[in-house]
């Protein structure tokens, strides 16, 4: 089997499809087919299976695939210390994201200083609700993630802490109040949303003992503020989720009484293990934390 071969196999698993890996790869789809049934030929195993037009990993390639991708992982590494000795002039970083607060506050800001120092490392950047995040860590989709801490499962990076706020329409009844507890958010119809802090939320009406009254589910947080702003319910986010400049119009933000809080970092699956692409990166983060330089 070759690097090659296994390459294409996780381009599509992750894509589900032969089209769209070839694409992305910018070669035939013909020599996509031709990879994977060399790569079955040579394992003697189904690793995908066709339905309807569609690719679904068989049992057999979904045990293999995080092996597959660990594989690729240490031979990126390879190449990267070897170009790390070259003073890192190519490479590729993988990073995976979640929601605005690390999308839109913390990202543009280290991926300034990373490019000016690095700037033959080729990007790629995911985005995907938290949890998702951290399952793509696990599977070594991604080489470093921003993720809600603490997180024991990886080495991590803490970059910034920020508040849990309640967002209610603006005619709300409590709008007018310094601060709102949890109890007072369980009244009205509740919007969750999934970008960045749903697990955090649940946690914290569960530990109160508490029960919102869950109306909707959105997985982008511009649809949450658009219930929240039409009047339909309330809903409870980080505040530096929110936009700087509200939007839509119609809600407004009140902190949390007791004031609840929620910290973001990066995280690596192991930092000795990290490929020098991703090490930089973390290490060149939590500097600019430290120096006050990230932005927010």
């Amino acid at each position: 089997m070759t690097l090659t071969q296994l390459q294409i196999f996780s381009l599509v698993a992750e894509l589900q499809g032969f089209t769209a890996a070839a694409a992305r790869l910018r070669i035939s789809q013909s020599a996509v087919s031709h990879a994977i049934r060399q790569l079955e030929r040579e394992l003697d195993v189904e690793l995908l299976q066709r339905r309807q037009g569609r690719v679904e990993l068989s049992d057999i390639g979904r045990q293999l695939l995080p092996r597959i991708r660990g594989m690729l992982g240490l031979a990126e590494t390879v190449r990267q210390e070897a170009a790390d000795a070259r003073g890192m002039r190519q490479g590729t970083l993988r990073i995976g994201s979640f929601g605005p607060t690390s999308s839109m506050r913390l990202l543009p800001a280290i991926l300034a200083h990373y490019r000016a120092q690095y700037p033959g490392i080729e990007i790629h950047i995911d985005e995907g609700p938290d949890r998702l995040v951290l399952q793509w860590l696990q599977d070594r989709r991604i080489d470093i993630g921003f993720v809600v801490l603490p997180e024991p499962r990886f080495d991590t990076c803490a970059l910034l802490e920020d508040q849990m706020v309640a967002v209610l329409p603006a005619h709300h009844a409590l709008a007018g109040k310094s601060a709102l507890t949890l109890a007072e958010l369980c009244g009205d119809p509740f919007v969750l949303t999934e970008a960045g802090s749903a697990e955090l939320v649940s946690h914290l009406f569960q530990a109160a003992r508490l029960r919102p009254n869950i109306r909707y589910r959105c997985a982008q947080l511009l649809s949450t503020l658009e219930i929240v702003a039409s009047g339909e319910a309330v809903t409870l986010v980080a505040e530096m989720a929110l936009p700087k400049v509200p939007y839509p119009a119609g809600y407004v933000s009140l902190p949390l009484s007791p004031p609840v809080t929620r910290r973001v970092g990066l995280a690596v699956l192991s930092e000795s293990e990290a490929t020098p692409a991703a090490r930089a990166f973390l290490q060149l983060a939590a500097r600019l934390q430290r120096e006050g330089r990230l932005g927010v």
